[in-house]
């Protein structure tokens, strides 16, 4: 049998290269080893699957995340923990997306461009700049950071461990996990 407890959305929003995926996927194995009811939405899979025919206008963008947080919400609702990995650049659709679900922890995943631009193994960032992808996240498309997180992983500061216990310590101090059954 699991571990009992609460559904809950945590969202890691950030720019493309911050380490959303990254520390998704360690929160995820820790996550499981506990014995959670876990599901994942990494916005790649999900704009392959859920989100195929959109682009990436400003309305685009914003009903891929309505798309996400509405089975974030349905998940949640069903006493699941979701880890959603999502860039979600515009601030008042997150927001949105927080009040449908309730039960959410925004996770912003800072990392100046640079860092961004040097850990980017698919090169897409050089493509942007060059011109060739266009409304391209944090260069020629804006990014609005969250203005109060609930948690604020800087991964270019912080380990990989680090940046995954403060998640699970918010999990925690918000009554979503039993205290101390990380450690």
């Amino acid at each position: 049998m699991g571990l009992e407890h609460r559904g809950v959305t945590v969202w890691f929003t950030g720019l493309s290269g911050a380490g959303k995926s990254t520390i998704t996927e360690a929160l995820e194995k820790k996550l499981r080893a506990m014995g959670t009811k876990l599901e994942v939405l990494d916005g790649d899979i999900v704009r392959t699957n859920l989100t195929k025919g959109l682009g990436f206008s400003k309305e685009d963008r914003d009903e891929n995340i309505r798309r996400i947080g509405f089975v974030s919400h349905l998940l949640t609702r069903n006493g699941v923990i979701v880890l959603v990995s999502a860039i979600s650049p515009y601030r008042a659709v997150r927001e949105e997306v927080r009040d449908r679900v309730g039960d959410f922890i925004e996770v912003y995943v800072s990392a100046p461009v640079e860092v961004c631009e040097a850990r980017d193994v698919k090169g897409l960032y050089k493509k942007a700049r060059s011109g060739e992808i266009k409304q391209f996240t944090g260069i020629s498309d804006p990014y609005e950071a969250p203005t109060n997180p609930d948690v604020n992983c800087e991964t270019h500061n912080e380990s990989l461990e680090e940046s995954v216990n403060k998640v699970i310590a918010k999990l925690e101090e918000m009554g979503y996990l039993p205290t101390g059954v990380a450690a």
